[in-house]
C-alpha cells in the first residue's frame, strides 16, 4: 500500500502534526510505503501536482485548514485526474461540520474524517478499498455507491495517554523554530465560536509522560515548544505541576494560552516566581464586555478576568499577550476602541485584534442567523456584518488591527505607541485616520518607515512627545541623519560632570551623542555607542533633567 501526504503549509517556518501523529500510530506497519510533498500555499500549483504524480499513490491524504483550503481542493482535483483509481481521503478542522455538500460539489475526494483520527486512520486502512465496510469507521463522511451521504458521527481517541507520541514518527518536523506539543486534548470550557467548545472530556496525559517528550525535544535543541492545550490552567494544581516541570528546561520558552478567570492564588505565586523568559503567554480574553462574553458562552466572570489579565501583564518576568475579537455578538466598534486602550493601560505586551471566523461545526455558526451574523460561505468564513457592527466598521476594526501590530506590538515603539493612546483617547482614532487618508494602512512598512511616521505625527500633533519619540528612534538602532534624530549633537560631546547612568557602563572609547531638552541644551539625555556604525543600539544611557 502506497500513502501519499500532502503537506500543504502557510510557510516552511509552521509545520503540521497531522502526518506525524497519525504515522507514529503506524510506524511498524511494514506494509505501508510513506511519501511525502511539502509546500506552501505560496508555491505553484502546477509543480505540487507533478511532483506528488511522480509517486502513483493507492491512497492521498492531507488535512484541510482554513489557509490551505482551497489551494488543496485544487491540487487534489487535479491529482484525481491524473489518478482516478487513486482514494483521495482528507481530514482537519475544515470537516468538523456537515459535510454532506462538500462531498457533492468535490466528487473527487472519496472520504473525508471528522474529529481526531490517530484510532480511526489506522481501522480504515485495513479497509480502504472497501467502501461497504466503512460504516463502521468513527468519524468518517463518505458517499455510498449510490450517492447517499454517510455520517459516521466524530471520531475521539479513547486512550489518549497511549497513543504513540508524533515525536517517534519520520516525518516529525524537527527543523522548525519550535515545535508543538499537547499534554491535554479536549477543552472544558464552551466558547461557540471555537471548534473544541465543549470538546469534553478533557484527556490528559502524566507529568512523567510529558518529562520524557520534553528530554526528546530538549535534546535535539529546541528552544521554543508552544503547548497546545486549549486552557493550559483549567486545573490550577496539574497546571503548577507543569510549570515545575518546565523549570527543568530553563533555555525552552514555553508558549501557553491561559485563561486569566482562572488564577488561583497558588497559580500567581508560581508563575510569579518563574525565572524571565520562560514562558510566552497568551490570555484570552476576546472582549471586555460581559455581555459579549455571556453570549459567546464563554466560561469565566469578566471581572475575575481582568484582575487576572492585570495580574499577568504585571508580572515583569514574562509578556502576556491578549486578544480581541470582532465581530462577536452584540460587540461595537467604540468597545472596541475602548477595550485596546484598556489593555493598553493594564500594559498588556501584545494586543492581537482579529476578525471573528464562524469555523465549520461551531455552535455559532449553527446559530448565525439567530444572532443575526451575516459571514462569508467560502474560507476563511469571516464574519461580514452583525446587528451590532457594520461592514465598513468591520473594515475599520481590521485596520485598527494593522495599527496595532506596526506600531504597539513592535517593541520599538510600543512604549510611545502606549503612551499616546493613554494621554488621548482620542488617539487611535485619529492617528488610525491619518494612515488610510495616506494611504498607508495597508501599505507594507519597515520599521525606519514607522519611527518616521510617529515621530513626524507627534511633532504636528503631539509636540511634548517628540523627545520620547527621538528616544525611541535613538534606541531603536535607527540613522541618527534621519528627521527623529534632527535635534541629536553628535559631533565632540563630552560628558557633563554629574548624570544620571540609566543603563550601560561608560568608558572613553564610547561615541556619545546628545538629545537636549531644554533651548540652553544643559539637560537632556546622553547615549553611547560602541562603534562608528551608526545605526547600532546604544549601549550607554544616561541622563541630566533639572527640576
Amino acid at each position: 500500500m502506497k500513502i501519499l501526504w500532502i503537506d500543504l503549509n502557510s510557510s516552511y517556518a509552521h509545520s503540521s502534526l497531522a502526518l506525524p501523529a497519525l504515522h507514529a500510530q503506524l510506524v511498524d506497519d511494514s506494509s505501508i510505503e510513506w511519501n511525502v510533498v511539502s509546500a506552501t500555499i505560496n508555491e505553484n500549483i502546477g509543480s505540487i501536482v507533478e511532483e506528488a504524480y511522480q509517486y502513483k499513490p493507492d491512497i492521498l491524504a492531507a488535512t484541510t485548514w482554513l489557509f490551505n483550503h482551497e489551494q488543496l481542493l485544487h491540487i487534489t482535483s487535479r491529482l484525481k485526474v491524473l489518478l482516478p483509481e487513486s482514494c483521495f481521503v482528507l481530514g482537519g478542522p475544515e470537516f468538523l461540520g456537515d459535510n454532506e455538500e462538500f462531498l457533492h460539489k468535490n466528487p473527487f475526494i472519496n472520504c473525508v474524517f471528522r474529529g481526531e483520527g490517530e484510532e480511526s486512520f489506522p481501522k480504515w486502512l485495513s479497509h480502504w478499498n472497501e467502501p461497504q465496510l466503512w460504516n463502521d469507521i468513527p468519524g468518517l463522511c463518505y458517499l455510498d455507491s449510490e450517492r447517499k451521504y454517510k455520517d459516521n458521527g466524530i471520531a475521539r481517541v479513547s486512550n489518549f495517554s497511549n497513543l504513540t507520541p508524533p515525536e517517534a514518527s519520520r516525518f516529525f518536523n524537527w527543523s522548525k523554530p519550535f515545535v508543538q506539543l499537547e499534554t491535554t486534548r479536549g477543552c472544558f470550557n464552551t466558547c461557540a465560536f471555537c471548534v473544541s467548545g465543549g470538546e469534553k472530556p478533557v484527556r490528559t496525559l502524566s507529568i512523567e509522560n510529558i518529562r520524557k517528550r520534553l528530554q526528546i525535544i530538549h535534546q535535539h535543541g529546541i528552544k521554543n515548544v508552544r503547548v497546545l492545550d486549549r486552557t493550559f490552567n483549567y486545573n490550577s494544581h496539574r497546571a503548577k505541576k507543569l510549570l515545575q516541570l518546565f523549570l527543568d528546561f530553563p533555555d525552552i520558552c514555553f508558549h501557553l494560552e491561559i485563561h486569566p478567570a482562572l488564577l488561583s492564588h497558588e497559580l500567581k505565586e508560581e508563575l510569579r516566581q518563574l525565572p524571565k523568559g520562560l514562558l510566552h503567554l497568551e490570555a484570552g480574553i476576546q472582549s471586555l464586555r460581559e455581555p459579549v462574553l455571556q453570549q459567546s458562552r464563554r466560561i469565566g466572570k469578566l471581572s475575575d478576568a481582568l484582575e487576572g489579565l492585570k495580574y499577568l501583564c504585571s508580572l515583569p518576568n514574562m509578556i502576556t499577550h491578549a486578544d480581541l475579537i470582532a465581530g462577536l455578538p452584540l460587540y461595537h466598534l467604540n468597545e472596541i476602541f475602548e477595550d485596546v486602550r484598556t489593555l493598553a493601560r493594564y500594559n498588556a505586551g501584545e494586543i492581537q485584534l482579529e476578525s471573528l471566523k464562524l469555523l465549520p461545526g461551531t455552535e455559532m455558526r449553527k446559530r448565525a442567523e439567530e444572532l443575526g451574523i451575516q459571514y462569508s460561505p467560502l474560507p476563511p468564513y469571516e464574519v461580514l456584518q452583525t446587528r451590532e457592527i457594520s461592514v465598513s466598521e468591520l473594515q475599520t476594526a481590521r485596520q485598527l488591527s494593522r495599527l496595532l501590530d506596526g506600531f504597539y506590538n513592535t517593541a520599538a515603539w510600543q512604549t510611545l505607541t502606549r503612551e499616546l493612546i493613554l494621554h488621548d483617547e482620542n488617539f487611535l482614532y485619529d492617528f488610525l485616520n491619518h494612515l488610510i487618508r495616506t494611504n498607508l494602512i495597508d501599505q507594507p512598512m519597515s520599521l525606519e518607515k514607522r519611527g518616521l511616521i510617529l515621530y513626524e505625527y507627534c511633532k504636528q500633533n503631539y509636540p511634548s512627545y517628540q523627545t520620547i519619540a527621538t528616544i525611541a528612534w535613538i534606541e531603536a538602532g535607527m540613522s541618527l541623519k534621519k528627521l527623529p534624530a534632527e535635534k541629536v549633537k553628535t559631533k565632540h560631546q563630552v560628558p557633563p560632570e554629574n548624570w544620571n547612568v540609566i543603563y550601560g557602563e561608560y568608558n572613553n572609547s564610547l561615541r556619545l551623542c546628545f538629545l537636549p531638552t531644554d533651548e540652553e541644551a544643559e539637560n537632556g539625555y546622553w547615549f553611547g555607542f560602541e562603534s562608528e556604525i551608526q545605526k547600532a543600539k546604544p549601549s550607554f544611557k544616561a541622563s541630566k533633567l533639572s527640576l
